[in-house]
């Protein structure tokens, strides 16, 4: 793969998803709030900023890991957040996160103690939760998006990892309860964010992309 042309170019392409964190190695919050300054410049439909983002830290954190792992450990979906026909997809990922791990197909303790490491931010020192505005639709949600997308970027470029989960907002009950968040609000997912562990094997996967022609259609006439 050839270098990056330029700085951006570089930290979209550094960006990963991060599947493992130093626990003990907590974020400035300076480098918080510089990432997020910049994340608020997204655009949104009539600049109503749709996004709302609540970050954990310390006892809070960890008291909504532990009831996060509680409800987790009773059974969670096989497939959260995607349909049916999207299921081959999950497969393929999952092979490869798995086989990053060393963890064989029919082990089936292995990949529920895996599994269960989603509903622990895996382990993080920062757990996010991202939502918004239950009245907005489809093009606030494009919003909400692109303010993940630019504040998982100025992190990167800031030296952190993160994870955006889906698997998070399946217990929007236990988000609700232990991070206050009012009945108005729709959870959408989770944000990871933290220093990644070097030494956690998933952590080197780059998993593949599409070619652009597959997901992009050019009409010249």
């Amino acid at each position: 793969m050839s270098e990056p042309a330029s700085e951006l170019a570089k930290v979209v392409t550094e960006r990963h998803s991060t599947r493992m964190f130093l626990r003990d190695k907590p974020v400035p919050r300076d480098l918080l709030d510089e990432a997020l300054a910049l994340a608020m410049r997204a655009p949104s439909n009539s600049n109503i900023q749709p996004w709302r983002l609540f970050l954990a830290t310390g006892p809070r954190r960890d008291r909504l890991v532990e009831a996060l792992l509680e409800r987790a450990s009773t059974g969670y979906p096989a497939t959260v957040g995607l349909p049916e026909g999207f299921a081959r997809l999950r497969s393929e990922i999952g092979a490869l996160v798995y086989g990053s791990m060393d963890i064989a197909r029919d082990d089936a303790e292995g990949r529920r103690i895996a599994q269960l490491r989603n509903w622990e931010f895996f382990r993080a020192p920062v757990a996010g939760v991202v939502c918004m505005h239950r009245d907005l639709g489809d093009a606030d949600s494009l919003a909400v998006g692109m303010f993940l997308q630019t504040l998982v970027l100025a992190l990167t470029e800031r030296g952190l990892g993160t994870c955006l989960q889906v698997s998070i907002a399946h217990f929007p009950d236990v988000l609700r309860e232990q991070l206050d968040i009012p009945d108005e609000l729709q959870i959408l997912c989770g944000l990871a964010l933290g220093y990644a562990d070097p030494a956690f094997p998933a952590n080197q996967l780059r998993t593949p992309r599409n070619p652009v022609g597959e997901n992009v259609v050019f009409i010249d006439s």
